[in-house]
């Protein structure tokens, strides 16, 4: 029984210690890259967002039509 608990304590000791080791690779952003990173998402949203509500009052436009012949 008790090789069991040792056993599953060196794993854990090693997921953490795995992590760790995975955490320090990372490489962050810069504050300034991170917000032209940002403006660039909410820009094309926000294009996006515009040329869709515009194919959807065209499209409900000509359906209308249709519907009215």
């Amino acid at each position: 029984m008790g090789e069991t608990k040792s056993a599953d304590k060196d794993r854990k000791q090693s997921w953490f210690k795995g992590m760790k080791a995975e955490f320090k690779k990372i490489v962050w952003p810069s504050k300034s890259d991170l917000t032209k990173q940002t403006i660039a998402v909410v820009s094309v949203s926000v294009v996006l967002a515009l040329i869709i509500k515009v194919l959807d009052i065209i499209l409900s436009y000509g359906i209308d039509w249709i519907l009215t012949l």
